[in-house]
């Protein structure tokens, strides 16, 4: 069994910003191969079974979803090495999408609450938000939390087919 988990902030209002990268990558994802999301939540998230494969968004926001991922890596005995983590990352450059096998939660608070539940020895997925210029204008939290621009959402299909590439090789 394996576990995907898109990071993100789970009101309306965070929809297309960088911080809800991890679900426009899980829904783009989804879409694209048909599947759907459950109608009943589990666990506190939203999710979705396709064979030996969950796909979870947790619906605690952005800084508390290790309690998601921890329950679903118990109840479905899930090893850590099987747990794929996808996030935005504004230290990456806008477009960048960055695939490792473990790693630092290097100051995303999300991936902060994921190593705290389960470690740190799961891969993950970082998908670069960053516009440096933007991020000194604006602050960090308003930066994570700003919704795209209209050439930024242009190029979220291919980046996001990236993101799709990256999950199937990881599915196997």
């Amino acid at each position: 069994m394996k576990l995907i988990v898109g990071l993100g902030n789970p009101d309306a209002k965070y929809n297309f910003t960088r911080h809800n990268s991890g679900f426009l990558a899980l829904d783009f994802y989804l879409k694209r191969k048909q599947l759907a999301w459950e109608k009943q939540p589990k666990f506190g998230a939203v999710w979705a079974r396709y064979a030996e494969t969950l796909f979870v968004k947790p619906q605690d926001y952005y800084n508390e979803s290790g309690r998601a991922v921890r329950d679903f890596m118990r109840y479905y005995k899930i090893p850590a090495k099987n747990i794929l983590v996808i996030c935005d990352n504004f230290d990456l450059k806008f477009g960048a999408v960055r695939m490792r096998k473990k790693g630092a939660a290097a100051g995303n608070n999300g991936l902060k609450s994921v190593d705290a539940a389960i470690g740190t020895e799961y891969p993950r997925i970082r998908i670069g938000t960053g516009d440096d210029e933007k991020r000194r204008r604006m602050g960090d939290v308003d930066f994570v939390l700003s919704k795209f621009d209209a050439a930024e959402k242009e190029q979220l299909p291919e980046i996001l087919a990236e993101v799709e590439q990256k999950i199937d090789e990881f599915i196997g």
